[in-house]
């Protein structure tokens, strides 16, 4: 199960775990987005389905894990990926919009993990999978609400692997920097910032969301199994600063 999949960083960690073998639900608001994700899927020779689901509602999230039980048979694997951002100055955002980024990135990562989690405990094994971000380590101007919700999930992500590690369920995270997407196009577009971020970056460049695919199958595989509570950041060395 991989949320947020229509698009970006998602839909490319759902093709690269289907291109490792595994039979994929993509999830998103977009039924359009995730339902070409099924079809490329498909056409690798995996199965796959696309399910409609709204991360931030505990209705939605529990109707995603028995749908994904219903038509794949069950489930091991979930990539908690949904988000958004507002890029504003702590002075400029309004408290609706922080709640809003909170909302979505960190108390729809709980609502969907948990709702999964039951599966996964259960039946004595899985893998969770959080996205955060560098700036669950980091901060950067602008970048309050944002900041605080990938901060939030690399702390979940240790709670939850240490409450179901005796269920054989390993919880870990991925940490990219700066990848090309939908998300953040407007920085890439603004020459300034991405000049900066380009510097900013030991390898000198951006990354690409292929570049996503090692760490999310490890997370996902059995290579992984001795591997919870832990955040694999992908950042082309940012955080090596």
């Amino acid at each position: 199960m991989v949320t947020g999949a229509g698009r970006g960083l998602g839909r490319s960690m759902a093709l690269a775990l289907a291109a490792a073998g595994a039979d994929v639900v993509a999830a998103s608001r977009t039924a359009s987005e995730i339902e070409s994700v099924r079809d490329r899927i498909r056409s690798l020779g995996s199965r796959s389905e696309a399910i409609t689901c709204d991360t931030t509602s505990e209705s939605d999230c529990e109707r995603l894990a028995s749908e994904t039980i219903e038509r794949l048979g069950r489930v091991d694997i979930l990539v908690n990926n949904a988000g958004i951002n507002v890029r504003k100055p702590v002075l400029e955002l309004a408290p609706e919009e922080y709640r809003q980024v909170l909302s979505t990135n960190l108390e729809g990562y709980f609502i969907c993990a948990r709702a999964f989690g039951r599966r996964l405990t259960a039946q004595g094994s899985g893998k969770v999978i959080n996205i955060s971000s560098i700036l669950g380590s980091v901060a950067l101007a602008n970048q309050a609400a944002y900041a605080s919700s990938k901060g939030g999930i690399e702390q979940l992500t240790k709670v939850m692997a240490i409450e179901w590690s005796p269920h054989n369920v390993q919880v870990n995270a991925i940490g990219p920097a700066y990848f090309e997407t939908e998300l953040t196009r407007p920085l890439f577009l603004d020459p300034e910032r991405k000049a900066f971020i380009t510097g900013r970056t030991p390898l000198g460049r951006w990354g690409q969301p292929h570049e996503l695919a090692g760490a999310v199958v490890f997370l996902a595989s059995a290579a992984s199994d001795y591997v919870t509570g832990h955040t694999l950041m992908v950042d082309g060395g940012w955080t090596a600063w």
